[in-house]
């Protein structure tokens, strides 16, 4: 068996590696990778049992040993099957490589050598090693028992122990002291990590020796692993890896294959093809030069444009023999093929960053605004639109990596250099982030041509007295992130230039006086500032467009403010600001974003705003929202808002909702002895998020906003600490009438509900036998349902209103005291009932993934069918005293016996009658006795 197992885990790693390519696999690859991982979870199972002595009896080791049988034997099937001769994956037009598998292949069986516990990963710069770390590391996510603890850091050039411990002990979430004895803290961590199963740690981009022990990584413990990547094998070398992998260049069969494919082109002329061959050849092999040198070519075909780009490029490379800088002068040409200069500028912006740094995309599009480097256009949404593209057409030319799941953006180190060393000519930056260090550097490399200045995350803590820098023309001072306290006055006496200043998430307390007199300023960035309690009169400041004073202390508005006529952006969520003086707003007319959630502000004020598009803030009363939205109607302007009503209570958090999208919260009592009647309680047609806390919402939603019916762009729905609501909707006997109103909640994503005392379910029937249905779509996009404290509640779901939720991922019920069932019938009478619905049928929730249920203490049934959901991972059941069986629809294997399902992972509260048979029998055969409860 030990045989199979090997042959089984050896094949499903490198299947599984190239399977997290991102290529489409086929559909006999997924079955396949599905059934093994069913397989490996039944042997980590069965070796647990062994190590836990559970066969004591004859007749359990019986079972035993036919079990053993039919997992060989069932390994052994898979094993063949495994040998996908006809591919892997669905056509497409990118090939990963052979060089790339095979050493993929080769790491992840070094990682799997329980005798291994350290890997090196070197090559020279732009060859791949990261590229290969992140697919180890996203393989290894898909591991259960690795997935929790893989750990990734990026160490820079001036790495520092204390940094790279301060990552890992929060990554692991182990406790550790903040001074700075780092002996004393490798000792901590060393004992945290002890304490840890197991865990991997990826340090990458490693250029010289790191003590393992004076981190306080123990590398000798069971489970532990390490993988470094280097540029020097020598530093391999050093730090002991047990196995050395060397990633080498590809060859020029592989090279051209990969370029081609980069630059997705039409067919080219045999000229133009040639030309195309000796180019991918200038690249020596580096995937990351032939993939920016592709990238820079994408769209040319006339073959005159081809014989100039190689003679360039020809230029370009002369006298660049050395191969570890091959990859750079590609790139300078890559840069310098970026025709416009917009382009170009945002490109070196990038080098302002600290190395590796996760850019959250909005942000970095909103500091290209501010530092002016894309065209200015009459409303925010179309610069941000410019800014998306300019992005786009960088990652087109393969010069940024774009991650659109995480919505930030990354550039390449090598790419970074490349952006570091032009911005040391011209322009000329001074770019000293991420390097812990502890003051500014000193006053000679201030030089006067500089421009702009980042030393945004170090350790700074402040300025003193004596230094004031001569930089005439100096544009940008970025200090964010720093633990500065205090600035001297004469620091920016001879810095008459600066447009934008960022201090933002420093530990300032006062700014000093000077900065009173830049009156280029453009934007003053001083956001999660929060020691800082005074800031100097502004009302000379009149080119400012940018104020960010979020999460500040300051208690008054700044003086002069009012005379900020060409402000467009102002942030003042401020809880300590006193109060907003009457009129500033209206004298603000360009303005494009507002925040000002701490305060209540007029309808007026936001009406007379004729450009404003982003609003975050609070109205007086209902009233108010509706004179807003009836001001807006012919053109609701507003792209993006966060509305509260009254106060907020605190349910709901406000930094959850930040930035705002579209979001409505009404709070405590808004909705309170209201005046209007049901049909002037408006809400904007496109809201996105609709919040109630206290709000004295009354018996049904739909019944109080009718509008509802018709919101196509609703994705959340949150309803706290309401009295007197029911319902969600309501079917009524006027059928015609309930069809034409719409589709109620047909875009709906997340739904909860907590503290509803008098909620008795999400839909009420109303009327006799000729009740109208549920209208079909009616949460059909639904993803997550929570349900907390609705305490007379005793069905949650209908027959009829389940056979939407096919997108439903996540139910989670808790504290119900009168829930019965889960699913049951449309309505205890029987009215309105689908007499095609039979409630004894299977219920189907093909995505649901995680189920949980807590402190219903009356609950007997979760459906009366089985529950068809392959993909669940999670079941969690606690204290359901009455509850007996979770109906899982469970495949029966090859010997009839039932198997859990394939990707479910963690089921907590479901073992007492597991403990209790193991203890009557020695042995809990098929599948935990069909998934049973006590």
């Amino acid at each position: 068996m030990e045989e199979n197992v090997n042959k089984m885990m050896k094949r499903f790693g490198a299947i599984q590696g190239t399977h997290l390519s991102g290529k489409k696999c086929k559909k006999e690859v997924e079955d396949w990778l599905i059934n093994v991982r069913r397989s490996i979870r039944e042997f980590e199972s069965l070796e647990q049992e062994v190590q836990c002595n559970r066969f004591y009896l004859v007749d359990s080791q019986q079972m035993l040993a036919e079990r053993v049988e039919r997992m060989n034997k069932e390994m052994a099937e898979l094993v063949e099957q495994g040998d996908f001769s006809g591919g892997l994956f669905l056509e497409d037009n990118e090939s990963i490589g052979p060089a790339f598998l095979q050493n993929f292949n080769d790491i992840w069986a070094s990682f799997m050598d329980e005798n291994i516990l350290s890997i090196g990963i070197y090559g020279i710069g732009g060859v791949g090693k990261t590229t290969l770390a992140r697919r180890v590391r996203d393989n290894l996510l898909n591991e259960s028992k690795y997935s929790p603890h893989v750990f990734w850091a990026t160490i820079s050039q001036e790495f520092s122990i204390y940094k790279l411990q301060n990552y890992i002990a929060q990554a692991l979430k182990i406790g550790i002291s903040i001074e700075s004895d780092e002996k004393k803290r490798a000792a901590e961590l060393f004992r945290g990590l002890k304490n840890k199963e197991r865990f991997v740690l990826i340090l990458d981009d490693v250029s010289k020796q790191i003590d393992t022990e004076n981190i306080g990584i123990p590398l000798g413990m069971d489970g532990c692993k390490l993988i470094i990547t280097s540029r020097s094998l020598e530093v391999c070398q050093q730090m002991g890896c047990q196995k050395i992998i060397k990633v080498n260049t590809l060859t020029e069969k592989e090279a051209w294959e990969l370029f081609s494919n980069k630059l997705d082109c039409v067919e080219l002329s045999p000229e133009a093809e040639d030309i195309c061959k000796k180019m991918a050849k200038r690249c020596s092999g580096l995937p990351l030069a032939l993939v920016a040198l592709a990238g820079s070519m994408k769209g040319v075909t006339d073959i005159h444009e081809w014989r100039d780009a190689s003679k360039e490029l020809n230029k370009s490379c002369m006298g660049q023999a050395d191969m570890e800088h091959g990859a750079m002068p590609i790139l300078l040409y890559s840069f310098n093929r970026l025709k416009d200069p917009k382009l170009k500028s945002c490109f070196l912006y990038f080098s302002l960053y600290p190395e590796d740094y996760d850019i959250p995309r909005d942000e970095l599009i909103a500091n290209f605004i501010s530092e002016e480097l894309i065209d200015r256009r009459l409303s925010r949404r179309s610069e941000f639109d410019q800014g998306h593209a300019i992005l786009n057409e960088l990652e087109k030319a393969c010069l940024v990596e774009i991650w659109t799941d995480r919505e930030i953006v990354k550039m390449h180190d090598l790419i970074r250099e490349l952006a570091i060393t032009i911005t040391e000519h011209n322009p000329r930056y001074m770019v000293k982030s991420g390097l812990e260090l502890t003051e500014i550097p000193k006053v000679q490399n201030w030089t006067e041509d500089l421009e702009k200045v980042s030393l945004m995350d170090n350790n700074i803590d402040g300025i003193s007295p004596g230094i004031s820098p001569k930089c005439p023309r100096l544009s940008s001072l970025i200090l964010r992130k720093n633990p500065l306290k205090f600035i001297q006055e004469r620091f920016f006496e001879h810095m008459p230039g600066l447009c934008v200043l960022n201090l933002s998430e420093t530990s300032i307390e006062q700014l000093p006086h000077s900065i009173s007199d830049l009156e280029k300023l453009k934007a003053l960035l001083l956001g999660d500032c929060v020691n800082l309690v005074y800031v100097p009169p502004l009302g000379k400041l009149r080119a400012l467009r940018q104020l960010d004073l979020t999460s500040t202390s300051i208690e008054e508005v700044p003086q002069g403010m009012e005379s900020l006529t060409n402000l467009e952006l102002l942030y003042m969520d401020c809880c300590n600001l006193e109060d907003m003086p009457a009129g500033i707003l209206l004298r603000l007319a360009h303005l494009q974003e507002l925040t000002l959630p701490c305060h209540v502000v007029p309808p007026t004020d936001v009406e007379g705003l004729k450009q404003l598009e982003l609003f975050d803030g609070r109205l007086n009363s209902v009233s108010d929202l509706n004179r807003l939205i009836k001001s807006q109607q012919s053109e609701w302007r507003l792209n993006s808002y966060h509305i509260i009503i009254n106060e907020p209570g605190e349910v709901f958090g406000y930094d959850e909702y930040y930035p705002p999208c579209k979001v409505i919260h009404f709070g405590e009592d808004s909705l309170t002895g209201s005046s209007l009647g049901v049909d002037e309680n408006l809400l904007p047609q496109d809201i996105e998020e609709l919040l109630f806390e206290g709000s004295g919402l009354n018996c049904c939603l739909l019944d109080y906003f009718p509008m509802l019916y018709n919101a196509k762009d609703l994705k959340k729905c949150y309803i706290a600490v309401e009295d007197y609501i029911e319902c969600i909707m309501r079917l009524s006997s006027a059928e015609e009438e309930e069809q034409s109103r719409g589709v109620p909640f047909q875009s709906l994503e997340d739904l909860s509900l907590n503290g509803l005392p008098n909620f008795m379910g999400l839909l009420k029937w109303e009327g006799g036998a000729e009740v109208a249905p549920i209208p079909p779509g009616t949460f059909s996009q639904l993803k997550t349902l929570y349900i907390y404290d609705c305490r007379k509640m005793k069905k949650l779901l209908q027959w009829s209103l389940v056979q939407n939720l096919h997108n439903l991922q996540k139910l989670d019920v808790y504290n119900c005291d009168e829930m019965v069932e889960i699913i049951g019938d449309d309505d205890d009478d029987h009215y309105g009932r689908d007499p095609t619905v039979n409630s004894s049928a299977n219920v189907t929730l093909p995505k649901l993934k995680d189920l949980s249920l807590y402190k219903l203490s009356k609950l007997k049934s979760i459906c009366k069918g089985n529950m068809n959901c392959d993909s669940i991972e999670s079941i969690s059941i606690h204290e359901c005293t009455e509850l007996k069986k979770v109906p899982l629809h469970l495949q029966i294997l090859l010997d009839g016996q039932p198997s859990a399902p394939a990707f479910l992972k963690d089921i907590k509260g479901i073992l007492v009658i597991y403990n209790f048979l193991r203890f009557l029998h020695g042995y809990v055969p098929d599948w935990l006795i069909e998934v049973g409860l006590s």
